[in-house]
């Protein structure tokens, strides 16, 4: 037996419904499951005596398991979109801080009855950073609406800045003074397509 039971495995063999499951340890913690209804479920080694977790829509924003379990995400964005500007506004007003909380991400099979068929296996762990709202612009008779958005680093270290993303031929003359790799990066930055030599 590895992460999942043998029941469970035997089921995803054949065709199954999967649950994804977010727990953020805020106080009070919140609980989400992305589906349609809440579900009362019990995520294995963190909350052993089960919790309602409520239902947060489709399954959009949560970046491709594939590349947080394997590691290749350095921090992601879990998003929730389409609410309006109200709700939005009381959701900022009242949730609790979020900086430096552990947020997991668990899965597990659901049955016939959209339950999950044992306990959720926790597949990726990481540290919340910010929350972040967005407005997109609205044309015609559309409705206005929100995206909220928690962004969330795959270690312990949190910022609310991006990282540097321009590396400049001043920094890479200072590690290696005959290197002119980064001789165009200026350009780049403002827009201009420099001529690259052609060898």
């Amino acid at each position: 037996m590895g992460w999942f039971p043998d029941t469970v495995i035997a089921a995803m063999r054949k065709s199954h419904m999967l649950g994804i499951f977010l727990r953020i340890d805020t106080d009070p913690a919140l609980h989400i499951y992305f589906g349609v209804n809440d579900i009362p479920a019990r995520f294995e080694s963190v909350d052993p005596d089960g919790v309602v977790y409520i239902g947060g829509g489709r399954l959009v924003g949560l970046p491709v398991l594939q590349n947080l379990i394997g590691g290749t995400a350095d921090s992601v964005d879990i998003t929730l979109s389409g609410i309006d500007p109200a709700t939005a506004s009381d959701v900022l007003a009242s949730i609790p801080p979020v900086r430096g909380a552990t947020v997991q991400v668990g899965m597990m099979t659901l049955d016939d009855y959209y339950q999950p068929m044992g306990p959720i296996v926790p597949v990726w762990r990481g540290t919340a950073s910010h929350v972040s709202k967005a407005r997109q612009a609205v044309f015609g008779v559309s409705q206005p609406s929100i995206t909220l958005a928690l962004s969330v680093v795959a270690g312990t270290l949190t910022r609310s800045r991006a990282t540097r993303t321009l590396w400049s031929d001043a920094q890479q003359k200072a590690i290696s003074p005959t290197d002119d790799f980064c001789k165009q990066v200026q350009r780049l930055s403002y827009g201009i397509a420099p001529v690259w030599p052609n060898y």
